[in-house]
């Protein structure tokens, strides 16, 4: 489709822009074009830099819910993505030309992706802010670059994971800051906390997550890793006495689920898990199935792809299918 697009059949040279608009290769990422500018600041700059095209109008309404979005989102790419405005009704004749180009621009608004010089994707209508950023994402993915705030959440995971619980949190502060309603941020900034053995910061942390944001699987984690935590810090202390009495009372499944709870506050996941799972060997359905409910609600603390969670699911898995 690239080839399409030249100078002669948008009537302008690459080249001229008009009063008011950023000339392409200056740092500008969000900027207006029209006839005269629209081969410059889209086909040719998108040469070096992924170009966003949202096609508007002033009379369309989805058009200023769509646009401040973008523009939103533009920014938060931190320079790796630019966005150019296009009024159709004031470009008329450059709506025309691109219309015969295959542009479906008869209903507005229309955001277009052009990447070396040729149309990527596009969509139409207003679009939820998530659909909006996985769009760009995907983009910048296809222009082999990724949002900063991808590069965060790598980099604060993998120090979560390597142990610098606080270099971490550093990490997930800025991810936050750029992006206030990112779940993975806020699960990994509880996680962090507890890391750190602070869970009143980690509840505090807890308690300012966006309400629209309850029920994604990164809160409802973190959330159950922090009622764990605070669980198991209880039990913890009672750990060498829970073991003897274990020890002494085999068969009180009670007791096993306190010292359950009790290993897994003390950090050692694997003997929590394995206790419950001697309960299910001995009794899967004691208690309504009690001891299975709770080494789910470990594996959800966890983390669902975290090592300990997959040695024991993988268990767990053998158990009940044996």
């Amino acid at each position: 489709m690239s080839s399409t697009f030249d100078e002669h059949l948008i009537g302008q040279s690459p080249n001229t822009a008009p009063a008011g608009t950023a000339p392409t290769g200056t740092t500008a990422t969000i900027i207006d074009a029209d006839q005269s500018s629209f081969m410059a600041e889209v086909v040719e700059a998108s040469r070096t830099i992924p170009v966003l095209v949202d096609f508007w109008a002033p009379w369309c309404g989805p058009c200023k819910q769509l646009t401040p979005v973008l523009e939103k989102i533009v920014r938060a790419a931190g320079g790796r993505v630019k966005l150019v405005k296009v009024d159709v009704e004031a470009n008329k004749a450059l709506a025309a030309q691109l219309e015969q180009l295959g542009l479906p621009l008869q209903s507005i608004p229309v955001v277009v992706a052009f990447w070396k010089g040729q149309v990527l994707d596009l969509f139409q209508g207003a679009q939820p802010e998530s659909e909006i950023r996985r769009f760009v994402e995907s983009l910048l993915k296809l222009a082999g670059d990724v949002m900063p705030a991808t590069e965060i959440l790598a980099a604060a995971r993998q120090a979560l994971s390597d142990g610098h619980a606080d270099q971490a949190a550093g990490l997930f502060s800025q991810l936050l800051e750029a992006e206030p309603e990112s779940p993975e941020g806020w699960g990994g900034m509880v996680r962090a906390l507890l890391a750190l053995n602070e869970p009143e910061a980690a509840e505090d942390a807890s308690s300012q997550v966006p309400a629209k944001l309850d029920t994604h699987p990164e809160i409802t984690g973190a959330r159950a890793a922090l009622a764990l935590h605070v669980e198991g810090a209880k039990a913890a202390s009672e750990l060498d006495a829970l073991r003897q009495q274990s020890a002494a009372a085999p068969d009180d499944f009670d007791l096993r689920l306190r010292l359950a709870a009790a290993l897994n506050g003390a950090g050692q996941r694997a003997q929590a898990a394995d206790t419950l799972l001697d309960i299910l060997r001995a009794d899967r359905n004691w208690n309504e199935g009690a001891a299975k409910t709770e080494l789910l609600r470990f594996f959800e603390a966890w983390g669902h792809t975290d090592p300990d969670t997959l040695a024991a699911r993988r268990k767990l898995s053998s158990l009940l299918f044996s």
